[in-house]
């Protein structure tokens, strides 16, 4: 199987730069070249390319993954590594939701004190403003 870089790219969703990028900063190995000299993409590629984009789906940043690809290159390995990665990223995510959370209940608060007058009398662009 034998693919080009645009066949690559539609089947993972993944632009054809960024397919470029990633084999620039080693996440994806040089691909074969043509006679013509256009790029070739193995299986394998194409497996390592879906787990990255996946990955980057999931919020994982490019560190992790290269970690999480490491990882995956030695499956005889434990995969307590892996787990604690996992762990790591989503206590990070959950911590990112409470401070969403907290700046929902503050710009309600601040929504709230629209009076629905006049612009030089809002209560939002009033509470925006520096004491």
């Amino acid at each position: 199987m034998a693919l080009k870089i645009g066949d690559l790219a539609k089947a993972t969703g993944t632009k054809v730069q960024t397919i470029r990028y990633y084999e620039e900063i080693g996440m994806l190995p040089a691909p074969a070249r043509t006679e013509g000299n256009y790029r070739t993409y193995d299986a394998g590629t194409l497996r390592r390319l879906s787990f990255i984009r996946r990955s980057r789906d999931l919020g994982f940043s490019l560190d992790r993954v290269r970690e999480l690809l490491a990882l995956a290159d030695h499956s005889d390995w434990s995969c307590n590594a892996v787990e604690t990665i996992a762990r790591e990223h989503r206590a990070a995510i959950e911590r990112k939701i409470a401070d969403l959370s907290a700046l929902d209940v503050e710009l309600a608060r601040i929504i709230e004190r629209c009076g629905h007058g006049t612009v030089a009398e809002c209560g939002i662009l009033e509470a925006l403003s520096p004491a």
